[in-house]
This record gives structure tokens, C-alpha cells and sequence, in this order.
């Protein structure tokens, strides 16, 4: 979930009205027409990111969402979320009461799409290529616990881990762990371009113009063997430029489902006014958004800084002002709704205080005001961001405290500004990669993270971390989760701001959107159909 950088893409371009199919079979709709779902997201490929797809590099909810319909990992989580389960292999499980050895056993008869079969040799070069490249994208921190990996005959796989890892099921479950074939991809080396070649439910095509994606279209695998049901033979995603060019198609009828990013304006209008032929539906949501702080820079590497930035955000305004119902107020990077949440942010900072925050810039005989520029980026997220950092930007200075200016960048030229350490402070979104505690607090704060943050804390990263994967039962690591947080919120790296809801859009005749998108904001293609469910 940059994973965790969140979003999902829109569509782009114009399509003739599918017809409507007799039912929603598992053969999908009658006529072969294709469902369309549109999307925000940007697939460009550029001198910082050529690879956009390559599961070694990915590592955004949008490009997620494109691998997860096309290559297979070895688990999966279940529709209605849980437990991982076997999607790839036919079971797995851990070997050891320690969790330090899982092994896994491939399906019977499991091919790549061009009918090549696929042994755990396969298994062990995905995952080792990952490692091997190490992409600064992040996404190899995922599986940076693994120490080695055992093949036995051609249908077994043993991982042996540095260190317990309960959650290590959950990260099988990720297009980082896509099972891949040597044929088609470098072991070290990524490999350029928008072309995935796996073994999931769909194939894919993607139409390129000017180095940027404007559709891809996943047609039904017909040498996939796994346990998802396909209801569907062909959709498409198609990209747009904005929420609103979406929300044109779907009013003509264009595209059948829009997805993230809706703007709160368009959320608000389909909740208030009924439109003709179209739902809008909720959907569980685990999205949070907040500020970053590169620990290194001048102008934030001091403590009390950060800290009185926390004392002054008011979470609650912004919430209201920009996004309406559509977002609460977070005070923790775990949100509300995951097991393990405590407020931590509000329990040290209360409520929002110049006086509090000019107290702690004196006693650290902090200059003020303290000159800041916030950083977002301006495409990637939706029409609500310049809002949000305007609000943000408004609040710090009405203290006199500070003096802030904020610049939108584009996500093209943010992500990777962003990586290099060039933002003293920027604002970014995030998702699970899987609905654990863990990936709330290990993507910011273990080594190797996603944000690649000079921030370290030893016991965050040489203790409590490790002392929560030790945890079978997730429950009994709550303990040390809640200490993660009172350190978040004690040396602020990172400031959460709110916790969002996720809504999709779609045409009244199209089933199975109630799975089309679970809690972690991933695209579930295979559930849509046309006709009566």
C-alpha cells in the first residue's frame, strides 16, 4: 500500500455502452464486451521509474492493482479479508512454534499464462530477485527477513527467516512476492516497460501513449489455476486525467465502475442527489493520510520542531473543511478500526495549542519563526490535497510561530524527489499492504522502510518490532504496538492526520461491487459482473 502511496487509477478515453449480459455467471457477460473501471491513477514510465510494473519495483496501490489481477503469489487474503489462503500453493504453513520456517506446496498442474509450468525453483528466483534488486522503491523490505530459501522436488518451498515473523503469511500474499518466470524477467536486473507476464487470473495489454498508460485490458487466463473465481472474461482500466473527466464517463456511461480518487465534492453530490442508472457505495476503508519529516534537514532535525508542529495541527478542521464525512481525525498511524489503535498523538499533544507549541520551541531555544516548505503531490490523490496543505499551511502560520509556504509537485517528480531526502516535509497516503498493526508502524520505522527515513529508533527497530512478529495470536502483540505509538508521537518522523472512508461509483447494472475492493484498497476485478448476481 508506497504502498504505500494510496490511489487508485481512473479511466481514460471513451468507450461505446457495453450491452448487458443475460446474468453473472462465472463465464462473465455473454456478449465478450469488456467491463470498464475507471481510475486517477498515472502509469508513466521515466528515467526514475522505467519499470512501473515489475514486482521488484512496485510498490503503489495503483501498480497493485494491475500485478494483482496478473501474477500469482503464493497466498492470498480471502474476499471478505482474514487469514491468508492458499492461492498459488495448495497449503502452507509454519514448521517451526518459533515461526521461523514456513513451507509451502504448489497446486497440482500450476502453469504460467503461456502454458510453461511452474515448479518452486520459480518460487525461490521471484523471490530472490526481489532481494537481489533491492529497488529503493521499497518494496524488497517486505521480504528483507528472509534468510534462505529450500526447494524440495519441484513442487515445495521452505522459507527459513532471520527472525519469528507471525505476519509472514500476509506478505506472501503480495505482488512482491508474484511468482515469475526466468524466461521473461533478469534476475537482476528490473524490467522496463508496462508488460507483466504471470500466472493470475488475467492477462494483460496495455495502450501507451507518450511513455503514460491509458488503458490496460485484462482478459480471463485460461491456464490459471488458483482459488479465484472469475466472473468475468474482460475489463478494462482506464486512466483520467482528474475525478471529474471520471465522473463525465460514468454519467455517459463510458465506464461502469470509477474508483479512487473521487473527489469529496463528487461523494457528497452522489450521496445527496440520486443520478439516473448510478450507486454510490462505501466501501471498508484503512487509508491514512499525514506529514513526513526527513530528520536530516535543518529546518526539522531538531526534536521540538516536529513536536510543536504536532501541538498545532488541528486534524479536525481539516477533516471537516476539505473532506466533509469522508475522513475522521487520526491521532496514530494505526488507525481506529485496526486492533492494537491507541490515540497517541492526543494523549501527549491534546487538544491544538500555540501557547503548548511555543513552550516547547523556547525550551529547545528554537528561533522562530521557524521558515518550513510542505510538499505534496499535486496528481495523485485527488482535487482535496492542495486544499488539505493550504489548511495545514494557514494553521501553522496563524500561530506566528512558523512560516510556511507548501508546493505541489507532481507524483512523477515527488516520489522520487521524495526518496532522495530533497523534502524537508511532505505529505503522503498509505494503505496496507496487509490489515495488520505491523504494516501501520514497520514500513516508517524498520530498516530498509518505504520512505528510505534517516529516522532510527533502536527500540522500535532492535525491540518492539521484533517482539510483536513474535506473536502468533495478533491480539497479544497489542502491548507493543501501543509503545510503538507513544514513540511516533514522542519523536513525531511522521504525523498522522486522518483515517479516510472508501467509495466506489458505478453503473446499477453491474454485480459483485461489494468485493471489487477490500479493506487494503485492492482492485478484486474478478468479482464484477453485468446482469443479476
Amino acid at each position: 500500500m508506497n504502498r504505500k502511496t494510496l490511489v487508485l487509477p481512473a479511466v481514460i478515453g471513451l468507450l461505446a455502452p457495453a450491452l448487458a449480459a443475460c446474468g453473472g455467471s462465472e463465464a462473465g457477460s455473454g456478449d465478450g464486451s469488456a467491463i470498464v473501471v475507471g481510475t486517477t491513477d498515472r502509469f508513466t514510465a521515466t528515467k526514475d521509474a522505467s519499470a512501473p510494473f515489475d514486482p521488484a519495483f512496485a510498490y503503489d496501490a495503483g501498480a497493485w492493482n494491475v500485478l494483482r489481477q496478473t501474477v500469482q503469489t503464493l497466498m492470498r487474503v480471502p474476499r471478505g479479508g482474514g487469514t491468508p489462503v492458499p492461492e498459488a500453493a495448495s497449503q502452507c504453513s509454519f514448521t517451526d512454534r518459533a515461526s521461523e520456517r514456513y513451507r509451502c506446496t504448489l497446486r497440482e498442474g500450476l502453469t504460467f499464462s503461456d502454458g510453461t509450468p511452474i515448479t518452486a525453483k520459480d518460487v525461490k528466483f521471484s523471490i530472490e530477485r526481489v532481494l537481489a534488486i533491492n529497488s529503493d522503491n521499497g518494496a524488497a523490505g517486505l521480504l528483507s527477513n528472509i534468510d534462505t530459501i529450500e526447494t524440495k522436488a519441484d513442487d515445495e518451498v521452505v522459507f527459513h527467516l532471520k527472525t519469528p515473523d507471525a505476519t509472514f503469511p500476509y506478505k506472501l500474499s503480495t505482488p512482491v512476492a508474484g511468482i515469475l518466470s526466468g524466461d521473461k524477467y533478469d534476475a537482476k536486473k528490473l524490467r522496463d516497460g508496462f508488460q507483466v507476464d504471470g500466472s493470475g487470473p488475467y492477462t494483460m495489454r496495455a495502450e501507451v501513449r507518450d511513455d503514460q498508460v491509458t488503458k490496460i485490458v485484462f482478459t480471463r487466463n485460461e491456464h490459471y489455476k488458483g482459488d479465484i473465481k472469475l466472473r468475468n472474461d474482460r475489463v478494462e482500466l482506464r486512466s483520467f486525467d482528474d475525478s471529474a473527466a471520471m465522473g463525465d464517463a460514468l454519467q455517459a456511461g463510458s465506464i461502469d465502475m470509477m474508483t479512487r480518487t473521487m473527489s469529496p465534492e463528487q461523494i457528497k453530490d452522489l450521496a445527496e442527489h440520486s443520478k439516473e442508472g448510478i450507486e454510490l457505495r462505501e466501501m471498508p476503508g484503512l487509508e491514512i493520510r499525514y506529514l513526513a519529516f526527513n530528520t536530516q534537514d535543518a529546518s526539522v532535525q531538531d526534536k521540538a520542531v516536529r513536536q510543536a508542529v504536532a501541538a498545532v495541527v488541528d486534524r479536525g478542521q481539516i477533516a471537516a473543511k476539505v473532506y466533509g464525512s469522508t475522513a475522521t481525525p487520526l491521532y496514530s498511524l494505526i488507525p481506529s478500526t485496526i486492533t492494537a489503535h491507541t490515540n497517541s498523538f492526543f494523549n501527549k499533544y491534546g487538544e491544538p495549542s500555540s501557547q503548548k507549541a511555543a513552550a516547547i520551541l523556547r525550551e529547545a531555544d528554537i528561533s522562530t519563526p521557524v521558515k518550513l516548505t510542505l510538499h505534496y503531490t499535486s496528481d495523485y490523490y485527488g482535487p482535496g490535497t492542495a486544499k488539505e496543505f493550504e489548511a495545514l499551511r494557514d494553521q501553522l502560520n496563524a500561530t506566528k510561530l512558523f512560516d510556511v509556504r507548501v508546493e505541489g509537485v507532481p507524483w512523477s517528480t515527488f516520489r522520487p524527489a521524495q526518496k532522495r531526502g530533497e523534502y524537508a516535509v511532505y505529505g503522503l497516503g498509505w494503505v496496507p499492504d496487509f490489515p495488520d498493526p505491523d504494516n501501520y508502524i514497520a514500513p516508517f520505522l524498520d530498516a530498509d522502510n518505504f520512505l528510505n527515513s534517516p529516522y532510527v529508533s533502536t527500540e522500535a527497530r532492535g525491540k518492539l518490532i521484533p517482539q510483536s512478529r513474535r506473536a502468533a495470536d495478533r491480539n497479544s502483540a497489542s502491548p507493543a504496538f501501543e509503545q510503538l505509538q507513544d514513540i511516533v508521537a514522542n519523536d513525531v518522523p511522521v504525523l498522522p492526520l486522518w483515517q479516510g472512508k472508501q467509495y466506489v461509483a458505478h453503473r446499477n447494472d453491474l454485480t459483485g461491487v461489494e468485493w471489487a475492493l477490500n479493506t487494503s484498497s485492492d482492485l478484486q476485478l474478478w468479482e464484477l459482473a453485468r446482469g443479476i448476481a
